[in-house]
């Protein structure tokens, strides 16, 4: 036997989960952040995409969910991965301007400008 990747996966996944899936240290996360889009309009589609653009260009490694589904099921599935934040486009920012990132380990939610988000983002990955 040898320590191969699976294993340290099983591992990692049997260390950090809770009732609601897994919750990936930022330093083995496959992605740093995952982006859910909850644009309706093709106006919020693109403000969305120009986050996520936004978000790439700062180097960050982001996974974009724009499928056709339900707030709920983005949401569940969110936690179901376990990347370490969540970036929520939606009414929040369409309505006051301003992005939702939530970090999954502690589901503390934090308000931030477009603007500055990557600078967030940044230091909240320097704390998990």
């Amino acid at each position: 036997y040898g320590i191969g990747v699976t294993r340290t996966l099983a591992a990692a996944v049997e260390q950090h989960h809770d009732e609601k899936g897994l919750v990936w240290p930022a330093s083995i996360a496959p992605f740093q952040v995952h982006l859910v889009s909850l644009a309706k309009s093709d106006e919020e589609i693109e403000k969305t995409d120009a986050i996520y653009g936004m978000l790439q260009k700062a180097q960050l490694e982001v996974l974009y969910d724009d499928r056709k589904a339900s707030p709920g099921v983005k949401f569940a599935d969110s936690d179901l991965i376990g990347l370490p934040l969540r970036v929520t486009c939606g009414k929040t920012l369409f309505g006051e301007g301003k992005l939702e990132v939530k970090v999954r380990k502690s589901g503390e939610q934090i308000l931030v400008e477009p603007e500055n988000a990557a600078a967030k983002i940044r230091e909240l990955l320097l704390t998990l």
